[in-house]
């Protein structure tokens, strides 16, 4: 399936600070959750992401990641994530997440 160059546009992807991370024991699958700062624009956002396998809780505050921001809030058992935190599959379906390889300007926009 193909798209337009519009449709793409409609997907908000937005690169933020992660500010907060903390352990979500109470998810289903192993999570963790972020508080994720964008800038002055979009602010600062929460999600839970399932990144436990990679990542450890206090190794990922000051670390940039990229985010879907224009999806509605999903609840997550009792937690309300606000923003998409994104990755790739490792060769074992774990989470790698998306960030740039240089800092960029939180709320700086993919295109």
């Amino acid at each position: 399936m193909t798209i337009s160059f519009d449709d793409f546009m409609q997907v908000d992807i937005r690169v933020g600070t992660i500010v907060a991370a903390e352990p979500y024991p109470e998810a289903r699958r192993p999570a963790i959750k972020l508080t994720v700062d964008f800038g002055a624009d979009i602010g600062v956002k929460r999600s839970s992401a399932q990144i436990t396998v990679h990542y450890a809780v206090e190794n990922l505050v000051g670390r940039q990641v990229a985010a879907v921001v224009n999806f509605p809030p999903r609840q997550i058992g009792k937690f309300m994530s606000e923003v998409l935190v994104l990755g790739f599959p490792d060769p074992d379906g774990a989470v790698v997440l998306v960030e740039p390889d240089l800092p960029v300007p939180n709320g700086a926009r993919l295109f």
